[in-house]
């Protein structure tokens, strides 16, 4: 029998009531969160036109921070979006805001810099003249037992992550309807998130984070070409090559992901999520296997995953 989602989110933390006060870094200025707005004609609000990266916050250090900027600056190049800022300048930026709202640790931030404010509410990139908007959300935030252990209920969607001639899924990119719908499918079908396959069938990622499954003692994961190819996702790929756990970056279908022993998500909020049911399919052990929490290897994994951090 089908196990009730408990809508769980993979983004889900423990209540924090410094979040009630936070300041928000909007375009150079530390202004309280009532007061951190952007225009109506801005390019993100209006079209999504912008991109973004997620950070984690351990002992006053950005994890994986070179990392995280390779990233944004990579993807605003590709979409012809001027920063207006050097890395040191958006590294600054991120120290500021967590120094102004004192924190130093389970913290997390969403960097956003959008092509800026548009003379009309038109499309033409042109239109946006004023140079781009920078914004930087940073919150408190643990991730809830829940989240981690409890497991994560999947539902396949018959929405897919395109091909890179129509929106590249590597962009991290603000325009992400498709996952929304995705998730929204998959929410109206009882389960927390969507498992979204590639435009071949095979499985590839969920709406939110990157898909992993576990078969005897080797990890499996989508080749990549179709999904935002995390860094916590490469981070995983790289422990398991380094400590010796069998990786395999290749096509599989649903039938292979329906008799998995584990299953779990990766992304910089949650790390390793483990997934405990995909359509009304228990993941777990045995030939009438049943989830009792993240298994063997996803916790070996997640333990290799902090001392890096840590490190």
């Amino acid at each position: 029998m089908a196990r009730t989602p408990s809508g769980v989110s993979t983004h889900d933390s423990d209540d924090d009531a410094r979040n009630d006060s936070l300041l928000i870094y909007v375009n150079g200025a530390i202004v309280p969160k009532s007061e951190a707005k952007v225009s109506v004609y801005d390019a993100g609000f209006m079209l999504g036109d912008g991109v973004w990266e997620g950070l984690r916050l351990y002992k006053s250090g950005w994890s994986f921070l070179q990392d995280h900027m390779d990233r944004l600056f990579e993807a605003a190049r590709a979409i012809d979006l001027d920063i207006g800022m050097s890395r040191k300048q958006v590294i600054a930026a991120l120290d500021e805001t967590a120094a102004a709202n004192g924190m130093v640790q389970d913290a997390h931030a969403r960097l956003m810099v959008t092509r800026g404010r548009k003379a009309k509410p038109f499309q033409d990139p042109r239109l946006s003249k004023t140079g781009p908007t920078v914004v930087i959300i940073a919150e408190h935030s643990v991730p809830t037992d829940a989240m981690l252990n409890k497991g994560i209920v999947l539902h396949t969607v018959p929405i897919h992550r395109g091909l890179p001639i129509t929106q590249d899924p590597k962009l991290n990119s603000h325009s992400k309807l498709n996952c929304i719908l995705a998730g929204i499918h998959a929410q109206k079908a009882g389960a927390d998130e969507a498992l979204m396959l590639d435009p071949h069938g095979f499985v590839n990622t969920t709406n939110a984070c990157n898909f992993f499954i576990v078969r005897g003692s080797a990890v499996w994961t989508s080749t990549g070409d179709y999904c935002m190819n995390g860094i916590t996702r490469r981070k995983t790929i790289e422990i398991c090559r380094d400590n010796g756990i069998p990786i395999f970056e290749r096509n599989f279908s649903l039938v292979d992901v329906y008799s998995a022993d584990e299953a779990f998500l990766t992304g910089t909020f949650g790390a390793q999520t483990a997934v405990s049911e995909i359509d009304g399919h228990a993941i777990g052990y045995g030939d009438a296997p049943r989830f009792e929490g993240p298994g063997p290897v996803t916790l070996k994994i997640r333990e290799l995953y902090k001392e890096l951090v840590g490190a």
